[in-house]
């Protein structure tokens, strides 16, 4: 069998992801600034609800595009170009079904659109236009070469996305920018964005065919393959369905029942998790066929210390940024858009806690994914949504903007991750495994609560000017997570692995062998 270069193209993957993320969470803040300034808050309100309510009509793809992924890649491994071939022409034949799958149903919920706004709609506003304008926008985006984008995840390749996007991006903003500078237009507005869409898959399109032209959309697979792709499509499908309604239903339910106004504060804040969520993605998302690769050709033992090293990993990145986070966050906020706009600091713990919560169950469902245990987890996501949306629905008529952040932080906590340890440990490992793993994971929460406490002591006693306040809580933040965490952990083997994991990156620069004096 063949095996991909992990670490080489985990690394590519990551730095140009990164710089991409970079890129687009200043873009992204440059144009909610403007859209605040140039056209009031409400249209930031509408703008997080189409985007929420297409993420639910997208429920069509959910399955599809994972489904492929993996079932590439035992055939990359073993060079199979002919049954590539075949799968990238069923991917094809399933994309044009969803797009009109999508333009039916979206067409049929139209009429509802009204009902899912409380209040604070712009005057002179079509709602429907610009929901119409919307789901063009996510059509585009199935039915223009998008099942081509299946060779690079498969292949490991997801930088050619990250310069693709980077270059498209820069086309939509400055366009974007310039409507509203100019025209004060936000129906021009999101027309640029749904001529870009085109404009990315096009490109990408073009890129797929020069770097792997032995790749077309040709040939058959056999039925019982196809049976399988399908079966799994449809364990996909519940079992993505819940994270897709999770992320939805929150902006949704704040929508209709605390209106526009609120939906834009709650986004504001949002904006900033979801952004320091985009760049632990970026890792994610480059180390998934890598990790898909390495549960088939290497043995269960040694994809074990990987989960081990990752969740060390994943569990010190997220320490440091929950601080971050609960010293930073109001200060910032102030400053961008002023006392007005801001959520309650008990909101930010919630907020927090709904951070670190997701990031250790988007490690373990990157696991999940690149193992392709959806049959074994189909159930598992539909309950959780199901338990979300139902607090939702009864928190916020009682707690306003706190239910809905605590039914999405309970749910997650007392549903979705015990279910899935258990789905994990009794299929990728060994259930005699799960014990450890918990008790390594209970004492990096630990730190990383106690890391909290310390930072938000230390915080309270540092209120100068804004720009000077955030900067020394920048400093301290950062500064003694780190700290804490090399102290308590710098002996143990998961410690060792991921510095030797980092100093393979970056090709021995950091020096981090003999800094920390481990042996390869």
């Amino acid at each position: 069998m063949a095996k991909i270069k992990r670490t080489k193209n985990a690394t590519r993957n990551i730095v140009f992801g990164v710089i991409l993320r970079l890129y687009q969470i200043f873009v992204t803040f440059l144009m909610r600034t403007a859209i605040i300034y140039r056209m009031g808050v409400q249209y930031l309100g509408l703008n997080s609800l189409f985007t929420s309510v297409l993420q639910v009509l997208n429920l069509a793809e959910l399955g599809v595009g994972s489904a492929m992924v993996y079932s590439m890649y035992k055939p990359i491994a073993e060079d199979d170009e002919t049954t590539i071939c075949a799968l990238m022409k069923l991917y094809k034949t399933y994309y044009r079904v969803i797009g009109f799958v999508i333009v039916i149903v979206g067409c049929i919920l139209t009429p509802f659109i009204p009902y899912l706004i409380k209040s604070d709609v712009p005057a002179g506003i079509n709602i429907y236009v610009l929901y119409l304008l919307n789901l063009g926008a996510a059509v585009l985006s199935y039915w223009l070469f998008a099942y081509k984008n299946s060779i690079l995840q498969a292949h490991q390749r997801t930088d050619v996305v990250s310069k693709v996007t980077l270059i498209t991006s820069t086309v939509q903003y400055g366009l974007q920018i310039a409507v509203l500078w100019l025209f004060h237009n936000y129906y021009l507005f999101v027309i640029v964005a749904l001529a870009t869409q085109a404009l990315t898959n096009i490109v990408t399109a073009v890129c797929v065919n020069k770097l792997y032209p032995q790749f077309k959309p040709k040939g058959k697979l056999p039925k019982n393959e196809v049976k399988a792709i399908n079966k799994r499509v449809r364990d996909l499908f519940t079992a993505k369905l819940g994270g897709v309604v999770v992320n939805s239903a929150d902006t949704i339910v704040v929508s209709a029942f605390l209106g526009l106004t609120v939906l834009a504060v709650y986004q504001n804040y949002y904006m900033i998790l979801t952004s320091v969520i985009g760049f632990v993605s970026v890792v994610f998302s480059a180390c998934t066929a890598g990790i898909g690769n390495s549960l088939i050709v290497e043995t269960k033992e040694k994809n074990f210390n990987d989960l081990n090293k990752f969740t060390f990993l994943i569990s010190w990145i997220a320490g440091i940024c929950s601080c971050c986070f609960l010293g930073v966050y109001q200060p910032f906020m102030k400053l961008w858009v002023g006392d007005d706009l801001l959520l309650p600091f008990s909101a930010v713990i919630y907020l927090v806690a709904y951070y670190y919560i997701y990031e250790i169950n988007q490690l373990l469902n990157l696991y999940k994914d690149a193992g392709g245990i959806w049959h074994e987890d189909r159930f598992r996501p539909l309950v959780t949504a199901i338990a979300n949306v139902s607090m939702n629905l009864i928190m916020v008529q009682f707690w306003g903007i706190y239910g809905v952040l605590l039914s999405t932080v309970l749910s997650m906590m007392f549903v979705g991750m015990p279910w899935l340890f258990h789905n994990l440990f009794t299929t990728l490992f060994d259930r005699s495994q799960l014990r450890p793993y918990l008790n390594h994971l209970f004492k990096y929460t630990i730190t990383a609560v106690v890391s909290c406490v310390i930072v938000l002591l230390i915080c309270n006693f540092i209120n100068f000017g804004l720009i000077t306040t955030i900067l020394l809580r920048l400093v301290v933040c950062v500064t003694i997570p780190f700290v804490i965490y090399i102290v308590l952990f710098w002996r143990s083997s998961e410690f060792k692995q991921s510095m030797l994991l980092l100093d393979n990156m970056t090709k021995g620069k950091l020096k981090l062998r003999k800094i920390f004096r481990i042996e390869s």
